[in-house]
Formats: structure tokens, C-alpha cells, sequence
């Protein structure tokens, strides 16, 4: 990921960012949705390789009409490894693999912890964005949130479900990781940094997903399975993208953290309305206390209040 200069400030947003905020949510909530009607009958490293490989031609194709070339810098491929790695290769691994044990809806809570990590791996490995005492609040809260539903679930006894959940918690340790090593990629057009992060993530997962999924194995999936897959990738992947890029040049970084808040919500109302999925008391009990960690991050909440 790259930032863009603003075009407003950053605490104001306009009706249409708004609107595409919300599209944002909805887009990457589906993402779970998508993710485990396809891990039903397709391993999740070959569901990865799917996503990653499909929505990295949708970019291309993107790039090329609007006459954007790749840079030809080794340093910049090598940067552009690291990146689908971290980004891509292994958090959707880690989300696709836990999925077929949990919810979507859970699944997007946990991952929803996110910008938690990012501020604690920014406050160890920068010099500049080190974590205030609001923000270290807000860590502590976000962090209990996800304890307290770990927590439950192995006292109720669904000590197999604990891994699938700490996967995704990895996913989001890892995305985190990406998005302070993503900031030597600043002042590279957004779109070509997305393309090429795809395609890296396309190649590291093509060994693998010969080795360890032998697709010429599997039995052909259903057409339910297939439309998913082509919502993952072109849908909540490249399209995802083209708007998450949209909004972060007219409306800044810090608003975009405010989807955090609204990917949860579009994922448990997919997963409840379309998979007939049931969350307990202590998950939403876990997700407000992410979301009162999140709000301590973001603090404009908070600031408003005071100013009332």
C-alpha cells in the first residue's frame, strides 16, 4: 500500500466518500462470505492462488489502458516480494484456512484487530509513529476483546476451533507487518504497486499450491463455488482495491481506518442472511471492545465529545 496526498482534511469527508466507505465495507465483508462458501470444496492455498492470480490480470488490464508502466528497479521487485508475502500470500492463507472451522462473521471480527497490531509493530520498528497512551488504551482494549472470545470459546470446549481463530489472528499480525513495511512504496502510483504486490503473491503461492493441493486432483467445484470465487478476486480483490485507492487520495489514510468499523458488520449480516450463521453474546461482547479500542486509535470520536 501507498499513501496519496489529500485533497481535503482529513477529519472531513464528503457524502460520495462516505458512500464509498460503506461500498468498501461491503466489498471486503463479502470477501468472507465468499471465502467460506469456497473452502466447502476447494483447499484453501488453491482458493489463495484463485484469488490473487485473477484479480492481478483484472489490474493489469486497469494498468495497461491507463498507460501505466512497471518500474524496472530490482530493488523494486525485491520490495514488491516482501510485500505480497505479508499482504496477500499469507494472511489469506491463514483467513482461508481458519474458515473452514469458523464463521465469516467471527472471521471478520478477528481480523478486524488489525489496526491494533499495526500500532503496536509501528511503535517497535519506526522511529515516528510511536503509540501515545490513548492508543496503548485502545491496544489493551482491542487485544482484551479478542481474549475474552478466544477465551470463551476454549472454556465452552471448542478447543478446535482455537487454532482456526489464532490463523486469523496471524492474518492480521501480518497485515500489519505489511503496512509499516509498505510505506518505502510512497510516491509509486497506487495502482501499480497493487498489481505488482498480486502478481509477487501469485508467484509464491504457485509452488505450493502444485506441491501440497495437486489441483488436477480435486473434483470440479460446483457453479456456486466458481461465482465465488470470482467475487473474491475480482469483486472483493480488484475491486477492493480501486476503490480503497479512490478513497485514499480524495479522503486521506486516517479516514480509511473507519472501514475497520464497518467490515464486521457487512460480514456478520452476510453471513447471517446468506449461511444461516449464529454468533454467541461473548463474540459481540468482543467486537465492542475492539471497536472501543478502535475508536481510542482513531480519537476523533473522543475528541468530539469533548468538544461538545
Amino acid at each position: 500500500m501507498t499513501e496519496a496526498t489529500t485533497t481535503r482534511p482529513a477529519s472531513c469527508m464528503a457524502g460520495q466518500d462516505w458512500f464509498l466507505l460503506v461500498v468498501l465495507s461491503v466489498v471486503w465483508g463479502g470477501s468472507f462470505f465468499f471465502a467460506k462458501v469456497a473452502v466447502a470444496e476447494i483447499p484453501p492455498l488453491t482458493i489463495v492462488l484463485l484469488r490473487v492470480g485473477l484479480a492481478a490480470m483484472a489490474l493489469h488490464i486497469v494498468r495497461i489502458m491507463l498507460g501505466l508502466a512497471w518500474p524496472r528497479q530490482w530493488s523494486f521487485w525485491r520490495d514488491i516480494a516482501v510485500m505480497g508475502l505479508l499482504n496477500n500470500a499469507i494472511p489469506f492463507s491463514l483467513i482461508f484456512w481458519g474458515q473452514q472451522e469458523i464463521a465469516s462473521g467471527l472471521a471478520s471480527i478477528l481480523n478486524a484487530t488489525t489496526p491494533l497490531f499495526t500500532i503496536l509493530v509501528a511503535h517497535v520498528l519506526t522511529d515516528n509513529e510511536k503509540a501515545s497512551v490513548v492508543k496503548l488504551i485502545g491496544i489493551v482494549s482491542g487485544l482484551a476483546g479478542v481474549g475474552f472470545m478466544i477465551g470463551q470459546d476454549a472454556i465452552d470446549g471448542l478447543g478446535a476451533h482455537i487454532w482456526s481463530e489464532l490463523a486469523v489472528l496471524g492474518a492480521a499480525l501480518s497485515y500489519a507487518f505489511a503496512g509499516v513495511f509498505g510505506r518505502r512504496f510512497k510516491g509509486r502510483p497506487p495502482l501499480v504497486v497493487a498489481s505488482g504486490q498480486l502478481s509477487a503473491s501469485s508467484l509464491l503461492m504457485a509452488a505450493p499450491v502444485l506441491v501440497v493441493d495437486r489441483p488436477w486432483l480435486l473434483a470440479n467445484p460446483s457453479a456456486s463455488t466458481w461465482a465465488s470465487i470470482g467475487g473474491l478476486a475480482l469483486v472483493s480483490t480488484a475491486l477492493a482495491y480501486v476503490i480503497f485507492f479512490r478513497i485514499l487520495s480524495r479522503a486521506g489514510a486516517t479516514n480509511l481506518l473507519l472501514v475497520t468499523f464497518l467490515i464486521p458488520v457487512s460480514a456478520l449480516t452476510l453471513g447471517a442472511l446468506l449461511l444461516g450463521e449464529m454468533l454467541s453474546l461473548h463474540h459481540f461482547v468482543g467486537m465492542a471492545a475492539i471497536g472501543i479500542g478502535l475508536a481510542l486509535i482513531d480519537g476523533r470520536l473522543f475528541a468530539r465529545l469533548r468538544a461538545t
